[in-house]
């Protein structure tokens, strides 16, 4: 006899309509979205003072023998909880380089061109409003991409849009990702610890050491992930969302059996299960039934590499928890000029460094790419979808809001951090609006 699950009323109007809303691919962009315009408002209301104040004067610390360590909200969630939004790049970069998009030259060479377009001429078009100033630091700020927002306004389109396309926006947002790490760890980090440094890169070849003898514990590389190179890390200069990045590259992304073997085993296992007498008076499995299942669980578990389980595991608190403080921290950004202000060169180089920038970059140097024939264009693109690609690349707010935070001193020029966000809102908002719409025309059926 056949039973349903049971659902009780919890699980039919609270559980059952968050987990489809968690599940819906455009879900994190919108929480996200909900908490930059939270943080937008409370910087533009009566509040404003006491909302930056609870970020920034509120804070939390340690101490152990001489060292102290004690940082503001704000700076927890910046070099804390964004260091598992970046564990979690880490995991993407690594799986996309083993066995995704990334994974072969020929695969690769499209969305890595495009990324690098990307990322080179935003720098250029803000050093033109910016070259020569105390502003010049934050040419980085134009060049990330948010791939929660951008790939949440691809998905929006639905079936408008070919799967190439998807891929395509993924693989460069991952590429562009990565070359955002390379710049805040060489161009954004300050005074170096050498001592601190070399005790974090040794707990890495300690995990590269542990991965390549078999190691598989995901609560071991965890400890020595967190205790060892993430706090070395943030005591060294380097920022320490370098160290999570690392330490993900660190984790095994093979699996304990092969799958032959799991396939044998889970259809003996199956079989087995199937043998024992059940029980019919207590709607519950017997004994021996809980221990078959318990050994299907633990075969799963050993056909899943870690680092699949645990980008997986992780993807949703990123999505739903991290991204979203992280807005309501850094994304308080003052809209209205005062009497006599005008927009300062570091939001122009900023907005049209993304809108600019971006475009050219992404969509510019990938049409010349194809025109010259270096690469074919890929099944289902056009040169009007491939337009609207590039301006969804502008939407860096994430990214480059994160870049910010590093680019300028607060002490020295307190201005420049607030004007560089309101170039990436403006950008931000015309990018995504200007992209959906060259999208969505692109994808009309005739």
């Amino acid at each position: 006899m056949t039973h349903k699950i049971k659902t009780t009323p919890v699980d039919k109007w609270v559980a059952e309509p968050i987990n489809r809303f968690m599940k819906k691919s455009t879900s994190g962009g919108v929480v996200l979205f909900i908490a930059a315009l939270i943080a937008i408002f409370m910087a533009n209301s009566q509040w404003a003072e006491q909302y930056a104040a609870f970020w920034e004067n509120n804070h939390i610390g340690f101490s152990l023998n001489n060292m102290v360590l004690s940082h503001s909200f704000k700076e927890w969630v910046n070099d804390g909880l964004m260091a598992i939004f970046f564990f979690v790049v880490g995991l993407e970069l690594k799986r996309e380089l083993t066995t995704g998009e990334l994974s072969s030259p020929k695969k690769a060479m499209l969305p890595i061109i495009a990324a690098i377009g990307g990322m080179v001429v935003p720098a250029l078009v803000y050093a033109v409003f910016n070259a020569g100033t105390d502003a010049a630091h934050g040419w980085g700020i134009p060049m990330a991409t948010d791939i929660a927002f951008a790939l949440g306004v691809l998905y929006l389109l639905g079936d408008k849009v070919p799967t190439s396309l998807k891929v395509f926006l993924t693989a460069l947002a991952i590429a562009d990702d990565l070359g955002a790490v390379l710049v805040i760890a060489i161009f954004y980090t300050s005074d170096l610890s050498l001592v601190n440094l070399g005790i974090g890169l040794g707990f890495f070849g300690l995990l590269i050491i542990s991965n390549l003898i078999g190691i598989k514990s995901t609560i071991y590389y965890a400890i020595i992930g967190i205790g060892g190179i993430w706090l070395a890390f943030l005591l060294s200069g380097v920022h320490a969302t370098i160290a999570a990045v690392l330490a993900a590259f660190a984790i095994p992304s093979t699996s304990r059996v092969n799958e032959s073997y799991f396939v044998d085993k889970m259809i003996k296992l199956k079989e087995r299960f199937l043998k024992i007498d059940p029980n019919d008076k207590i709607p519950a499995l017997t004994g021996e039934q809980m221990d078959c299942v318990e050994d299907m669980r633990s075969l799963t578990k050993d056909a899943l590499p870690a680092s699949i389980r645990l980008e997986h595991s992780m993807h949703s608190f990123v999505s739903f928890v991290v991204m979203p403080v992280f807005a309501l921290a850094n994304a308080a950004i003052p809209i209205s000029l005062g009497e006599g202000e005008t927009i300062s060169y570091v939001t122009v180089g900023v907005a049209l460094g993304l809108l600019i920038g971006k475009v050219l970059g992404v969509s510019g140097l990938t049409a010349l790419l194809i025109r010259l024939k270096v690469v074919p264009m890929p099944e289902g693109m056009n040169y009007k979808n491939l337009l609207g690609i590039g301006f969804l690349a502008a939407i860096g707010f994430t990214m480059s809001l994160f870049v910010t935070e590093l680019a300028f001193d607060v002490n020295l020029h307190p201005d420049f951090p607030d004007q560089a966000k309101l170039g990436i809102l403006i950008a931000s908002g015309l990018g995504g609006i200007i992209g959906y719409v060259f999208l969505a025309l692109a994808g009309r059926k005739k």
